[in-house]
């Protein structure tokens, strides 16, 4: 794999509602890489993503809300995410959140992981267990799905 490669898979991975839901099919299907360094850099960049958005919400939040747009966006955010994300996290705890970002569908992910774990406070190491978790389940999903498309199932 080139550095070309690595940046495209990079950068498709840190976008909201993409993340390694996008980058695994592309990297396996579109660029025709080996599947073991697509999911070896886009389980990287996934996890590490998640970790540093859980550790700058709170900076990004009291800085952005200054606006009003910005935060009448945030809110909704908010809602949106407490009402998808709460129900797992109080039924399951930390697991919860795991699922919540493994599970690949729309609305889920490392960056409303990120935010729902910073809104029912959760504590870092448990968020840093949740998103290695959920990192894997999504990872493991998709590259089956994605492996199961190449080969025709």
């Amino acid at each position: 794999m080139d550095i070309h490669n690595f940046i495209e898979l990079a950068l498709l991975t840190l976008t909201p509602a993409l993340e390694l839901r996008a980058s695994i099919p592309y990297g396996i299907l579109l660029a025709k890489l080996a599947w073991p360094e697509v999911l070896a850099v886009v389980v990287a960049v996934n996890a590490i993503l998640g970790i540093a958005l859980f550790l700058a919400l709170g900076w990004l939040v009291r800085i952005s809300t200054r606006v009003r747009f910005i935060k009448d966006i945030y809110m909704k955010i908010v809602a949106r995410t407490q009402r998808k994300a709460s129900p797992l996290v109080e039924r399951y705890g930390t697991i919860g959140i795991a699922l919540f970002i493994g599970i690949p569908l729309p609305g889920s992910g490392v960056w409303t992981g990120a935010l729902a774990a910073y809104l029912l406070g959760m504590k870092f190491r448990k968020f840093l267990i949740a998103d290695i978790i959920g990192v894997l389940i999504a990872a493991a999903a998709v590259t089956a799905l994605s492996l199961g498309l190449l080969n025709g199932f």
